[in-house]
């Protein structure tokens, strides 16, 4: 989770209270209702008979998109699928809780002194719970109080966000915050108070966080899908569309020259629901499948969609999902067609889309010795804001927006194939990778001419921020879903007025030893399998 999303997450962090005469679910519920941030499971003495309360605690946290935190057990916050563990300095290491729960987990440090702080290995942390703050009766074996001045002087030494933690409640949470603290863990002024609820908004506005209404999951497969298609109001308009959804199979009209492609957008791998919105999502994997039609030059016309997703899902966001998907079949006059809905464990998207081509169908063994390779517009962006994204640094906005908000480029292709281009395909695994999936059809090499590539101004200042080379985002950076293409120089000259984003990266010669030529050493686009890269969006 990004630091800078992490740090919002941290300021209302409420801790479940295992000994109150309090019920689990109606502590969360109050904790949640008043706009709590975060919920932590603390559990001594744990036993497999309370694995279905913390199941249920961790889905409704889901359900209402709150990290949700088990305190020291590694094993038990993955089986749970928990958003990651919290862990006390006599706990397991937290390389291992790194290594265990993958590279996007939540993992917290217990520090009471400057001395734990400074001997604590914090590389694979992403923020410390300091503490107690205030004398405490919940915790027996707590350490001795710090008070707010020692809290200040180990936020002001700590490299990683702060939770204060001790004795917090309406009244000194202030204090806290005073002190640099990103928020407060809470557990008795809410589980063993006469007014736990009035108690929990008390401390909710004190953190400055506003009440929510809680989100239902969904429970029924026919109202769900009545929701989603009538959401999809695409799908009574388009003319080709003869039966829409809601038989057994759509009805076209007839297409010249159909084009068909698919994709698959999962949970974990292609986005992750933190980063962004469910209508964004829901945009981005519309965008994703039709650009295979743009690099076709085919006109979407139909959208099937096959949705997974876990029980605890709310229903109110598969709605938003289909409106960020209705948004795009819109803008490029498709309709959604129809598709499937299944309960499973992990949110994902299958999407099947069909198209109407051209009389062009540019392949990948169109190109030639002496043909220019170009792109239609700027690369590394997408793959750069990723990395934004996972960095937690927001100052970058057109980079995050690259990734998040992808565009098929049906323009380019209308002009490639007015102009007879016959070696087109879109950048979805980056220049390199896609690149030498041509000169392998085209029986040819790849040279790259570095001092060609178009470096956009953000990309440039991220690059020179992190010491990166720009010419190796460029090439190796994926997600960007530009159209790559070969034509000799005199057809680029004719049609480059009308792409004013496209430029040059490179020219098609003779096979070479290697398929790709030029290339800063060590040079790689994605690969699902090849781990050593990392996640993907």
């Amino acid at each position: 989770m990004p630091e800078k999303d992490l740090s919002s997450r941290l300021r209302f962090y409420f801790i479940v209270d295992c000994d109150s005469p309090l019920p689990l679910d109606k502590q969360v519920k109050a904790a949640l209702l008043a706009g709590a941030t975060m919920v932590q499971y603390r559990n001594k003495n744990f036993k497999t008979s309370d694995f279905k309360t913390l199941e249920t605690l961790c889905h409704l946290c889901r359900t209402n998109h709150v990290p949700f935190i088990v305190n020291d057990d590694i094993t038990l916050a993955r089986a749970v699928g928990a958003d990651g563990v919290h862990l006390g300095q006599s706990d397991e290491t937290h390389s291992l809780a790194r290594k265990i729960l993958g590279e996007y987990a939540v993992i917290g440090a217990s520090i009471s002194t400057l001395d734990e702080l400074s001997g604590t290995e914090l590389i694979h942390c992403d923020y410390i719970g300091v503490g107690p703050v205030f004398h405490t009766a919940t915790k027996s074996d707590a350490n001795p109080v710090i008070d707010p001045r020692g809290l200040s002087e180990i936020v002001r030494m700590s490299p990683l966000p702060v939770v204060a933690i001790g004795g917090i409640n309406a009244g000194n949470a202030g204090l806290c915050f005073s002190a640099g603290a990103s928020g407060v863990a809470v557990i008795s002024t809410i589980t063993r108070a006469g007014d736990p609820s009035g108690n929990a908004l008390a401390l909710g506005a004190a953190c400055g966080c506003s009440p929510r209404l809680l989100k239902t999951p969904w429970t029924d497969e026919f109202e769900l899908i009545d929701r989603m298609v009538t959401t999809c109001a695409s799908s009574a308009k388009s003319p080709l569309l003869k039966v829409p959804p809601g038989d057994d199979a759509a009805l076209f009209a007839d297409i010249v020259n159909p084009v068909f492609t698919t994709d698959t957008q999962r949970e974990g791998v292609h986005f992750r629901r933190y980063w962004q919105e469910m209508d964004e999502i829901g945009k981005r994997a519309v965008e994703i499948t039709f650009s295979d039609l743009a690099a076709s030059y085919a006109k979407p016309v139909g959208l099937f969609v096959n949705l997974c997703i876990p029980a605890e899902t709310a229903e109110e966001d598969v709605v938003d999902l289909y409106r960020g998907i209705d948004h795009v079949l819109s803008l490029h006059g498709a309709a959604l067609a129809g598709g499937n809905l299944s309960l499973g464990p992990l949110f994902t998207l299958d999407l099947f889309a069909a198209g109407e081509g051209s009389d062009i169908f540019p392949m990948r063994n169109a190109a030639t010795p002496g043909d220019g390779l170009y792109v239609t517009g700027p690369l590394g962006l997408a793959r750069s804001g990723l990395e934004c994204l996972a960095k937690g640094d927001f100052s970058f906005p057109g980079l995050v927006d690259a990734f998040k908000f992808p565009r098929a480029r049906f323009d380019a292709a209308d002009i490639l194939c007015a102009n007879g281009v016959a070696c087109a395909m879109d950048i979805s695994d980056g220049l390199h990778g896609d690149a030498s999936h041509i000169a392998v059809a085209s029986g040819v090499s790849i040279r790259f001419e570095p001092k060609l590539l178009a470096i956009d101004p953000q990309l440039a200042a991220y690059c020179a921020k992190y010491g990166l080379d720009p010419a190796r985002q460029v090439l190796a950076g994926g997600d960007d879903y530009e159209l790559l293409f070969a034509c000799r120089p005199e057809v680029f000259e004719k049609l480059s007025s009308a792409l004013p984003g496209a430029c040059r990266v490179g020219s098609i010669v003779s096979k070479q030893d290697q398929l790709c030529l030029g290339a800063p050493e060590g040079t790689a686009s994605y690969r699902h399998g090849r781990r050593e890269t990392g996640n993907h969006g």
